[in-house]
Parts: C-alpha cells; structure tokens; sequence
C-alpha cells in the first residue's frame, strides 16, 4: 500500500515570518496537530504543536503572567520550526513510512513531489488508522 492512498491532502501552510502567538490561536481551534512550513511555495519547515507548547510559557493568561512570557508570542516561525523535515513522496510505501516516522521519532511526514510541491502529510494516525480499520466500535475486543 502507498503513501497516497491514506495521506491527507487539506493541509495547513504557514509562512516562517508569522508570529508564535498567530500559530498557538490556529492550532487552538485546529483538528491537526502539524503545520506545513513554506517558502515561495516551497516546503522549508514543519511546526507541531508540540514545538509550540515547549516553548510557551505555562503563566501565559494567568495573574503569574510576565513581559517575558507574552514576548514569545512576537517572535517568529522560523524560530521554533524543525528545519529541512524528512520528506516522502506518494508512491512511499506505507510501511516505509511507519519505518521512517519511528526511525526519526516524529509523528508527520509530509509528501512533496520529485519537484518540492506539497502534496499532502502522513502521521502516524493515519498508519496507525488503515491498519486498525477492520476493527471498528463494534467488534468484540479481546480483554487487556
């Protein structure tokens, strides 16, 4: 199985000029959990959410709340983003895929062209999605 036959192809592009506090309000009312960093539509980086909740400050919106910790907001993608992501392509093999998210220890790979065009991202819910499909909420599940 391929690559293009479970990635997702809506995906959210951000530039690496927008603000921190920008991106934590997307991601606040988002179903997905990784942005697609581009340049002159060019992939160049990927944030997750995770990149942001580690450098966010937990004081953010409360009493506690500092100069310091609403700066960060200001500062900018390019700052946070992981840099040149491991890629793949939509004829990767699903399971090449599994080996690569678990090889590098990320959860979202995202799928260009031999040209650099996005074309969509694959996480580890979506292998972990078509393998689990035959289950569903009605089957008998083996006790734990």
């Amino acid at each position: 199985m391929r690559v293009d036959s479970i990635m997702t192809t809506d995906v959210f592009r951000v530039r690496m000029d927008d603000t921190i506090g920008t991106i934590q309000e997307i991601l606040s009312h988002a179903a997905f959990h990784h942005l697609l960093v581009v340049e002159r539509d060019k992939l160049v980086g990927i944030l997750s959410d995770r990149d942001i909740l580690k450098n966010i400050s937990p004081f953010l919106k409360t009493l506690s709340e500092t100069t310091r910790d609403v700066s960060i907001l200001e500062k900018r993608v390019h700052q946070f983003m992981t840099h040149k992501p491991i890629t793949v392509t939509k004829e990767t093999s699903v399971e090449m895929a599994a080996h690569l998210l678990l090889k590098h220890h990320i959860s979202c790979l995202p799928v260009v062209s031999s040209g650099g065009v996005i074309e969509g991202v694959v996480t580890w819910r979506d292998i972990l999605r078509t393998y689990a499909h035959p289950y569903n909420a009605q089957d008998e599940r083996p006790a734990v």
